[in-house]
């Protein structure tokens, strides 16, 4: 089940922003070469070797997706649940040692919070990594925590984002999604939520629902309040009804 903390505020009835869902891996943590060393660790210790370009194209996947991508690419027919195991254990010891945030995302966050409007984490990690992960980020910044292993189906899939906002008693209009790469901007867009798409390693391309940002150093609570405005015109356009 998705982790809810305690809030007794009323869900915000009209189309202002009133939540921020941000996805984890390479949008609030500098984790994708974490796990890309995770992987070619794994591969390494299953007698291949991950050629180039696999450990990019499994950025924003889930890690069951990730790892049969490995298995495929190194030629394995190793059991697929025994290599998710090794992988989340040495993922699990890299984020302890090495973990750090994305430049500007601990700032950006308190300053949602303190503005008053209400955050979900929403990723494709499994929840024993969130849990580790939340040793840095602080489960006390997020009131839904939702992990890759407690949906019925992962990004690109909108039911992560659906789950959350559902935990949040919100609905798509009320919210913003920030985001890394193109399976969880996917994933938002289908659940109905503009995504802010922070520049990462895999090109997320153009498209309706989406706008671009370099980092999230010196982003503030107004320029999110802006975009997810312009969201909001930016349906009633094309929608008028």
């Amino acid at each position: 089940m998705p982790h809810v903390a305690g809030d007794s505020r009323p869900a915000a009835s009209n189309e202002r922003l009133a939540a921020v869902l941000f996805d984890m891996d390479g949008t609030l943590i500098d984790s994708e070469p974490l796990w890309w060393v995770a992987m070619d660790r794994v591969a390494a210790q299953l007698g291949g070797t991950l050629s180039a370009g696999t450990n990019e194209a499994t950025n924003g996947l889930s890690i069951p997706a990730s790892v049969a991508l490995m298995l495929a690419d190194i030629g394995s027919d190793h059991d697929p649940v025994s290599a998710e195991a090794l992988l989340l254990e040495v993922a699990g010891e890299l984020f302890a040692e090495e973990l750090r945030w994305q430049p500007g995302a601990e700032e950006l966050i308190d300053e949602i919070r303190s503005a008053g409007l209400r955050t979900a984490l929403v990723t494709n990690s499994p929840r024993s990594v969130v849990q580790a992960a939340l040793g840095l980020l602080g489960g006390h910044r997020f009131d839904i925590t939702v992990a890759g292993d407690e949906v019925a189906a992962s990004k690109p899939d909108p039911d992560p984002y659906l789950t959350a906002m559902a935990g949040l008693g919100l609905n798509a209009a009320q919210c913003l999604a920030v985001e890394d790469s193109p399976s969880g901007t996917q994933s938002a867009v289908a659940a109905g939520i503009g995504v802010l798409v922070v520049s990462a390693a895999v090109e997320v391309p153009e498209g309706p629902g989406r706008i671009f940002a370099s980092t999230l150093l010196g982003a503030t609570v107004d320029e999110l309040r802006h975009i997810h405005h312009e969201f909001r015109r930016s349906v009633h356009r094309l929608d008028p009804q």
